[in-house]
């Protein structure tokens, strides 16, 4: 069959078919690798949407958040200092989480690698930002198991604590957010373990620094120096703003 295409000078219509098949799974192929490769630099992103299994029955209602004798002092360079109250009433396995990989030095010079001021969202405690990749920022985490969901109906206003997890509502790890601005498509649905008590004029900052062409990571990294643990009580005049 082929001969006799070339015989009379007509191009093969079953080749061309291939050739054209070909095409097309190459590209579904480039276009599933860079699918995945945008799901693993979102794998620890909280936003996902549509997901399931959220069991409304397990959500702590009515219960005012009761601070911690201890604050999460985050130390950033250049920007200054964060102070965060934590409500273990409300979140006591991601409070104990932060203070253990505080306490460990695990989120020493990680960066926020994620910031929207859209959404209204600074996000760090990836330990993959430390490294010369920026593609895998947002998918890495801590070595110690995933938490369980400890949603309430706490809302997330601003200066919110929040931590980041995949669309698994029982995924959240290392990562955290700070919200700047109330964000009601969050609430019950993420869990809120602190609140900004000190600057939010550095998270303001921070959340409208300049990002990279196309991305939300920022353009210059924006370093955690250190998450130290102080007593509130050395807080207790501070003003948020």
């Amino acid at each position: 069959m082929e001969e006799n295409f070339v015989k009379f000078g007509l191009k093969n219509p079953l080749r061309n078919g291939a050739r054209v098949w070909s095409f097309v799974m190459l590209l579904a192929l480039v276009c599933l690798l860079a699918a995945c490769n945008a799901n693993q630099t979102a794998t620890r992103d909280f936003d996902a949407e549509g997901e399931d299994g959220i069991d409304q029955s397990l959500i702590k209602r009515d219960v005012a958040p009761q601070p911690d004798a201890e604050v999460a002092v985050i130390d950033t360079n250049y920007y200054g200092q964060i102070v965060v109250e934590l409500y273990p009433n409300l979140a006591p396995e991601a409070v104990k989480r932060l203070k253990q990989l505080a306490g460990e030095g695990f989120y020493n010079n990680q960066t926020f690698h994620r910031i929207d001021p859209e959404l209204g969202i600074i996000q760090g405690g990836d330990p993959l930002s430390k490294d010369n990749n920026p593609a895998n920022d947002g998918s890495g985490g801590s070595d110690r198991p995933d938490l369980t969901a400890e949603f309430s109906d706490v809302p997330f206003e601003r200066g919110t604590l929040g931590a980041a997890r995949s669309a698994s509502p029982n995924s959240a790890n290392s990562q955290f957010f700070i919200t700047t601005k109330r964000q009601p498509a969050f609430n019950q649905r993420y869990t809120v373990f602190g609140r900004v008590i000190k600057g939010m004029d550095t998270v303001d900052v921070i959340s409208s620094a300049p990002v990279a062409e196309g991305t939300e990571r920022p353009a210059d990294p924006i370093v955690i120096k250190s998450v130290t643990l102080q007593p509130r009580s050395n807080f207790l005049g501070a003003q948020v703003r």
